[in-house]
């Protein structure tokens, strides 16, 4: 196995495991504690499962960890080809998982001002319920603001994918035209919060571009030609 295939290998599996990871990460951590515009309820959950909170926290910058290395091994695999644009993918890469990390300690406070410790305790239960809810709410905001890079290094990456020469051409434009899809999904947050109509084209289509790209570096292998070498003018 010549290094580039082994390189192609490692960026497909971290890819995946990724992937993995940050879903697990979703269900161990929030998707069953956090009901957003309820304190209460979501206090109560956190209490309950308080353990599992932390763990899904842990998890996340895991995954945020991951996605930083997949983009490294992704970075050395297509840097041939164009090392500019493999530069920047990297870059906007690494500034969402930044952000990401960064919204995470609004995640662990909403835990913290839960935690009953002695010092909480002159401040009544509704407002420590209250502030938690507001962390949640920051957490959930900046998540929002890492898929403003997480969206565009689609389309570097996607663009070196169909110009490599030896991965297939159509999964370079679909994470292409994922990288509209999903910076798309990113302004309805924010700009049109009670419409979720993109989100149902942005998911499925990031499944199949992002998934089908950690597949084929792993199993489909590399085709017959190295990376093509950046012209310079």
């Amino acid at each position: 196995m010549n290094t580039v295939t082994k390189t192609a290998r490692t960026a497909g599996a971290l890819y995946l495991v990724y992937v993995v990871v940050q879903i697990v990460a979703d269900v161990v951590g929030r998707s069953s504690t956090i009901i957003y515009g309820d304190a209460a309820a979501t206090a109560a959950n956190i209490a309950a499962s308080a353990g599992m909170f932390k763990v899904g926290f842990v998890i996340d910058l895991i995954a945020a960890v991951l996605f930083l290395l997949t983009a490294w091994a992704l970075y050395r695999l297509l840097k041939p080809v164009n090392p500019e644009v493999a530069l920047l993918f990297l870059l906007l890469n690494a500034t969402g998982v930044a952000v990401q990390c960064a919204s995470d300690i609004f995640l662990v406070s909403s835990s913290w001002v839960l935690s009953g410790a002695d010092f909480l305790k002159p401040y009544p239960a509704d407002q420590l319920q209250a502030l938690a809810m507001a962390f949640l709410y920051l957490y959930k905001n900046g998540f929002q603001i890492a898929q403003f890079f997480y969206g565009p290094w689609l389309f570097p990456l996607g663009y070196l994918v169909y110009k490599s020469g030896f991965l297939p051409k159509a999964l370079g434009i679909v994470l292409m035209v994922h990288c509209c899809t999903w910076t798309a999904t990113a302004l309805q947050f924010f700009l049109l919060p009670g419409f979720t109509a993109i989100t149902y084209v942005s998911w499925p289509l990031g499944f199949v571009a992002e998934v089908g790209l950690g597949l084929s570096l792993l199993f489909m292998g590399l085709w017959a030609r190295q990376p093509r070498r950046a012209i310079v003018a």
